[in-house]
């Protein structure tokens, strides 16, 4: 990984887990935490300067994807971290902005999922989905549509692939990292 494509912002700087693959396109500024076998793809942005970036074990960021916070301020005294938890896979050119997703959660390609937003673990989001600010996606459902709706229960066959999802792409980074 290149040294110019992770670098702080007011002196603070991303701490990395082990066994992590940040594709040299990606750029990583600020206070970012990356917790053991994640994988950052080609072309995402992280910006952890106004407030923090948490990612958990096993989840991966797809190509493209923009990953960003909420400021703290007079009415919003702690702003919105982006909280990410473990086993989470996050589509191809989604954005992130100031939410918390819990754990084995598909964030679907093109997604956009906003402020003050709470997904709950074992939640599958559709592609070009948009999650308004604030809303709880509560867990074990698929979420679809602009603005996103509660569709029906999780399957047996997709709750089960929320996981493996998670262990194709850290078997994939790792296949990577012994380039």
């Amino acid at each position: 990984m290149s040294i110019t494509n992770v670098r702080p912002y007011k002196g603070i700087y991303p701490s990395l887990g082990s066994d992590i693959y940040i594709d040299n396109s990606a750029v990583l500024v600020g206070d970012i935490t990356l917790s053991d076998d994640v994988s950052i793809w080609p072309l995402v942005a992280a910006r952890g300067d106004v407030n923090t970036i948490t990612i958990g074990a096993r989840t991966n960021i797809q190509d493209g994807s923009v990953l960003h916070v909420t400021r703290k301020s007079s009415s919003n005294p702690q702003g919105n971290p982006l909280i990410i938890g473990d086993d989470v896979t996050v589509g191809h050119k989604c954005m992130l902005h100031g939410c918390q997703l819990g754990n084995r959660i598909l964030v679907g390609m093109g997604a956009i999922i906003m402020d003050g937003v709470i997904v709950e673990d074992d939640v599958f989001i559709g592609a070009g989905s948009l999650v308004p600010p604030n809303k709880t996606l509560v867990s074990g459902y698929l979420y679809v549509g602009n603005p996103v709706k509660q569709v029906r229960p999780l399957k047996e066959s997709e709750a089960a692939f929320l996981k493996q999802s998670a262990i194709n792409y850290v078997e994939l980074k790792n296949d990577y990292l012994s380039e």
